[in-house]
């Protein structure tokens, strides 16, 4: 703790004298700068002027991010495309949830610590160009995430304006979630709180509705026990917590330095878990209930099927505006995330660590509605594809968080060449053979045990049908990594911070200050 405090204090500029006026009034309005209308800060380091916040944002924002419509459809492929009993399910998926939340959490720690967007720290591990590849896959995943979330909330989005043209709704909340991404960090924690208690009041009602209207005993009570489809429900499960771990830590990241990693674990953690885990609960009844001809509306139209549960008439009008809320939330996650990762990709070879506000805004715009074309293209056939989709990202993204956590944890243990991380002539390089050999044996090492519609691995078989791809990846990767990486270490001896990390037009105010002074 003592190493760290002296890192700490080193950071922090020394009270100005007198004839330093024209620095103290830079710092100071540097941390004016973080609370304007829109972001300033992108890929590059927040310094301690612009930290902001309570842990406590991180449970407002990962609980009102996972009491949403795309959670419960997660939890009800459970039972509609595995077949596992309902009560089964239940248990499973609260096995996968906490086991990937706790890994997604460890990734949220990382946050005030570094100051920086989770994917930016990754060029300690891959190298400064070896991070494109991963960061290519987790683009495809936001986009991917994002459209299956827009066709959803496209149907919410038309539930209110009680218009029956898919394209409108999916275009509408497109706009919507530009907006959003475009303000920034402050205003998705924001909107993180309204959709926390949104949520919390919508799933409310909405579970009195299921227990009122379901008879759950009964769907609890159906279904037997198999042990390869349990694990193949943990997976999806964890699955659903993993695909958070590249862009977790950008929403913790503006936390003061001197946060508690316990802290930041915790309210991410019980977040994250807590949401999703009462959304799949109700996804599972829902599901199971969808499987008789009493639900089966569910699996053609799950918005609608929603509203119905409510009640119809104003009080679906409220739960699509819970629905519209939460997922607004997600999307702009997802979109935020996605351009971080863009940036992270066209500095690597720019060497930049700042952008301007409207190449930040081209970058959303088009990610966005990259999202919005592929919901309009979407299949039919819904809820088969999306279990498909989270599996997939499950193997690609395993490799990667263990690669991150326990470079960081392990190997680095919290020390960093930050400006390192922008020079492929640094301290990290171009490319990291450890990393990226680890990472691609642990995908590859994956096939042969994944189930998915277009292909089936031989050990599937062999396990009775259980996908346990994501355990062997954890295993592998961990194998390979670990010794590789603790033989050739990088890391400094202690975090190297940037010299300055001043907004240029506020340097500039400061320059004419001192020149004001000095006459």
């Amino acid at each position: 703790m003592g190493a760290f405090t002296l890192r700490w204090r080193s950071w922090r500029r020394p009270r100005p004298a007198t004839g330093q006026r024209g620095a103290h009034v830079a710092h100071t309005r540097t941390a004016d700068a973080g609370k304007g209308l829109v972001e300033t800060r992108t890929i590059d380091m927040v310094p301690d002027a612009e930290r902001h916040g309570r842990p406590f944002s991180q449970f407002t924002l990962w609980f009102g991010s996972n009491t949403q419509i795309t959670a419960i459809v997660d939890g009800a492929l459970a039972v509609t495309v595995f077949k596992s009993g309902a009560l089964w399910a239940i248990i499973a998926l609260f096995i996968g949830n906490v086991l990937g939340g706790i890994i997604m959490a460890l990734h949220s720690a990382q946050g005030p610590r570094l100051g920086l967007p989770q994917m930016i720290s990754s060029r300690a591990q891959f190298g400064v160009y070896g991070a494109i590849v991963p960061l290519v896959l987790v683009i495809c995943m936001y986009i991917g995430f994002a459209s299956t979330g827009t066709v959803l909330s496209g149907q919410a989005v038309n539930g209110l304006l009680h218009i029956d043209i898919p394209w409108v709704g999916i275009v509408v909340f497109g706009a919507m979630t530009v907006v959003v991404a475009l303000l920034g960090y402050r205003y998705i924690h924001i909107l993180g709180r309204i959709s926390s208690v949104t949520g919390l009041l919508g799933f409310i009602y909405l579970t009195i509705c299921v227990f009122a209207q379901l008879d759950v005993g009964t769907l609890l009570g159906a279904g037997t026990f198999s042990f390869p489809v349990f694990l193949s429900v943990v997976g999806l499960g964890a699955g659903w917590q993993l695909t958070y771990g590249p862009y977790v830590a950008d929403y913790s990241r503006y936390l003061p330095r001197e946060t508690p990693s316990a802290a930041t674990f915790g309210w991410t953690f019980a977040g994250s878990v807590i949401g999703s885990q009462w959304s799949m609960i109700l996804g599972v009844l829902i599901g199971a209930s969808a499987m008789t001809a009493a639900g089966s509306e569910f699996l053609d139209n799950q918005v609608g099927f929603m509203g119905v549960l409510a009640g119809g008439g104003v009080l679906a009008m409220l739960i699509f505006i819970v629905i519209l809320m939460s997922k607004l939330t997600v999307n702009t996650l997802n979109a935020y995330g996605a351009f971080m990762c863009a940036l992270t990709i066209s500095t690597s070879f720019t060497h930049n660590t700042r952008v301007r506000k409207r190449t930040r805004a081209a970058f959303v715009v088009v990610i966005v509605a990259a999202t919005v074309v592929v919901a309009l293209f979407a299949s039919a056939d819904f809820l088969a594809n999306f279990k498909n989709f989270v599996l997939a990202l499950l193997m690609v993204f395993t490799p990667w968080s263990v690669i991150n956590l326990a470079d960081y944890y392990l190997i680095s243990k919290d020390r960093f060449d930050i400006p390192g991380l922008y020079d492929p002539r640094g301290r990290y390089g171009k490319w990291n053979a450890a990393a990226l050999v680890s990472y691609a044996v642990g995908v590859l090492v994956q096939i042969p045990f994944l189930d998915q519609t277009i292909y089936t691995g031989p050990f599937v078989k062999l396990l009775g049908g259980a996908d346990v791809s994501w355990i062997i990846g954890i295993i592998v990767t961990a194998a390979l990594y670990i010794p590789w990486a603790m033989r050739r270490p990088v890391a400094p001896a202690a975090t190297i911070y940037p010299e300055a990390t001043v907004v240029p037009e506020i340097e500039a105010l400061a320059e004419e200050d001192a020149e004001v002074a000095g006459h």
